[in-house]
């Protein structure tokens, strides 16, 4: 039986009061948003119908996140291998994030970042990104990064690449450049460089695997695996995430 709204709203209120009291909040978190389209199979609805449910829970979860003091988001959105995914239901897809992106750019709260490989997006489609991104360029709100044609491994193999290329215009030799390659020049070619690692990983759908999100950067995160879909993600479940973070002991490797 499902309890009734107030039971949850009087829950959330003395977790939300625990996590101030605790003063252990996350600077970054990053979200696999994972389940839109189990839940849409199970609600009997098309695919697309699951990926627009989905888009909507993204203001809801940077509200929370805002509230919460959380400096950074990283928001993965399609991943890599989704860009294999059946023609029509990709080009569905790659609409709905376009929209949800213009629509948190609309908002006017947020700093938004696209963080992924343009090149491996259409076009229009990368164009789109780009300009909501840069509309949100002078906001001093919460920083979001959204991860459109991001995969992990991609990632790394660009910073590495954005690092030779650099050496080697400042008139180094390959094997000169190669050889001073370091953890932190690495660490500075990343997509997130200048901002810090996520400290707390949530994915949704019951999955307990991070699938190649943010590889290189979740060394030392904390990870939060949910059962919820992404679609029925809900305050409590988030709250309970950033609980379960502050009740941690973070040796950070040590």
């Amino acid at each position: 039986m499902e309890l009734p709204s107030w039971v949850y709203r009087s829950y959330e209120n003395r977790l939300a009061h625990h996590l101030r009291s605790s003063g252990k909040t996350p600077r970054h978190i990053g979200v696999i948003l994972d389940g839109n389209r189990r839940w849409a199979r199970n609600s009997g609805a098309s695919a697309a119908h699951g990926h627009r449910r989905g888009a909507d829970k993204i203001s809801e979860v940077l509200t929370w996140s805002a509230q919460a003091q959380v400096e950074v988001v990283t928001l993965w959105m399609l991943s890599t291998d989704n860009l294999e995914r059946e023609a029509s239901e990709l080009e569905e897809l790659l609409e709905i994030i376009c929209e949800a992106v213009e629509d948190l750019a609309a908002d006017g709260r947020w700093r938004l970042q696209h963080m992924g490989d343009a090149s491996l997006l259409p076009p229009a489609i990368a164009a789109r990104l780009a300009a909501a991104c840069e509309r949100t360029a002078g906001n001093d709100g919460m920083h979001v990064n959204v991860a459109v044609g991001y995969g992990g491994r991609h990632e790394i193999a660009d910073a590495v690449r954005a690092y030779l290329r650099d050496g080697v215009s400042q008139g180094r030799s390959l094997q000169e450049v190669a050889e001073s390659l370091t953890v932190e020049s690495i660490a500075e070619h990343l997509y997130t460089r200048g901002q810090p690692d996520p400290d707390l990983v949530i994915r949704t759908s019951g999955e307990q695997r991070l699938s190649g999100f943010l590889m290189w950067q979740s060394a030392h995160s904390e990870f939060y695996f949910c059962e919820a879909y992404w679609p029925d993600f809900r305050r409590v479940d988030f709250l309970r995430a950033l609980r379960s973070y502050a009740q941690r002991e973070r040796r950070l490797g040590r």
